[in-house]
C-alpha cells in the first residue's frame, strides 16, 4: 500500500464531474489519472449498470469496495464513483493516498446534468429516489473531504484550476506552478 499523500483523490454525486475535471486536473499537474468506475467495469468487462443488473447490488458494492481498499497509486489523480463514500476501509486507504477533494454540485444542478440516469451504475436502495442519494451522500462526502469545491455554474477547466489553487495553498509542494512535485508539466 502506498503510504506517501502523493494523489489527489476526487469525490461526489454521479454528474459532479470527477472523471472530466480529473482528466484536466492530471493534464495541468502532470499526473497520471485513474478512474475507479473504469477499473470496475475493466475487471467485470461491462458497464456498471450491467454489474448490477446481472449480479446484483451487493455483488457490486463488494467489487467497488475491492477496488478502493486494495488501490495503490502514485504521483495520480483518482475519480472515484460516487458510492466510494460508504466504504470506510476504502476512504481511509484513498486519504494515506491524497488529499480528498469533494466537488459539491447542488441537486438542481446535477438534475440537470444527468440525462442518462437508468444507464449511469447508480447505487441507490430500492424505492430511493436520485434526491434521496444526494440527502444521504451529502453529508458523507463533506465528512471524507478535505477540500471542498463547489462547481456550480463553472465549467471543468475552471474547477480544475481552483482545485489546483487550493492544493497549492493547503499543500504546498504537491503542485508547483511547473507541475507536479515540480516536474515540468506536459
Amino acid at each position: 500500500m502506498v503510504t506517501e499523500r502523493n494523489n489527489i483523490v476526487l469525490i461526489g454525486m454521479p454528474g459532479a464531474g470527477k472523471s472530466t475535471v480529473g482528466v484536466i486536473l492530471a493534464k495541468r499537474a502532470g499526473l497520471q489519472f485513474f478512474d475507479t468506475d473504469l477499473m470496475i467495469q475493466g475487471r467485470e468487462r461491462m458497464r456498471l449498470q450491467q454489474v448490477i443488473n446481472s449480479k446484483g447490488l451487493d455483488y457490486f458494492r463488494y467489487v467497488e469496495e475491492q477496488v478502493i481498499t486494495n488501490l495503490a497509486l502514485e504521483y495520480s489523480v483518482i475519480a472515484t464513483g460516487g458510492s466510494a463514500v460508504y466504504y470506510p476501509k476504502g476512504m481511509d486507504n484513498l486519504r494515506q493516498n491524497g488529499p480528498v477533494i469533494y466537488l459539491q454540485v447542488s441537486l438542481a444542478e446535477l438534475e440537470k446534468r444527468i440525462a442518462d440516469m437508468g444507464q449511469r451504475g447508480l447505487v441507490m436502495g430500492k424505492g430511493q429516489n436520485f434526491a434521496d442519494l444526494f440527502a444521504e451522500r451529502t453529508p458523507l462526502y463533506k465528512k471524507q473531504a478535505d477540500v471542498t469545491v463547489q462547481c456550480d455554474g463553472k465549467t471543468a477547466e475552471e474547477v480544475a484550476a481552483e482545485i489546483e489553487l487550493q492544493i497549492s495553498e493547503i499543500y504546498p509542494g504537491l503542485i508547483s506552478p511547473t507541475g507536479y512535485n515540480g516536474s515540468v508539466a506536459r
